[in-house]
């Protein structure tokens, strides 16, 4: 069965990218643009794996990530947090708030499905 993925990206040409490179690697894929859609989405598809912007409109990443870590029925579900913030500080409070992994832009395609397929597959 394919694994469903869950793209939280406000950027819509790095939504595309990332959608586009997952899928090539027989991932079923949805792209979201904000935090909230994101919950939303989860709600209803319950994906396997949910990489994850930080720097999102009303609602940012690390709400997000806390919110699915929060909750029983979605704390299971691994999050990459794929974000631009990089000091201490920002990944410091990915740990805080759950996140699975904690990968920096720009970022390397292969390491991103690499973390993925070790998160999906265990």
């Amino acid at each position: 069965m394919q694994k469903k993925i869950l793209v939280v990206e406000d950027e819509e040409s790095l939504l595309k990218l990332e959608s586009i490179l997952l899928t090539t690697k027989g991932y079923l894929v949805q792209g979201v643009t904000t935090g909230v859609a994101a919950l939303e989405a989860i709600d209803e598809e319950m994906p396997d794996l949910v990489l994850l912007d930080v720097m999102l409109p009303k609602m940012d990443g690390f709400e997000v990530c806390s919110r699915i870590k929060e909750n029983p029925a979605t704390k299971h579900i691994p999050v990459i947090l794929l974000t631009a913030k990089k000091t201490p500080e920002d990944i410091g409070r990915g740990q805080e708030v759950g996140a699975d992994e904690y990968i920096t832009k720009p970022f390397k395609s292969a390491m991103v499905m690499e973390t993925i397929a070790k998160l999906i597959n265990g």
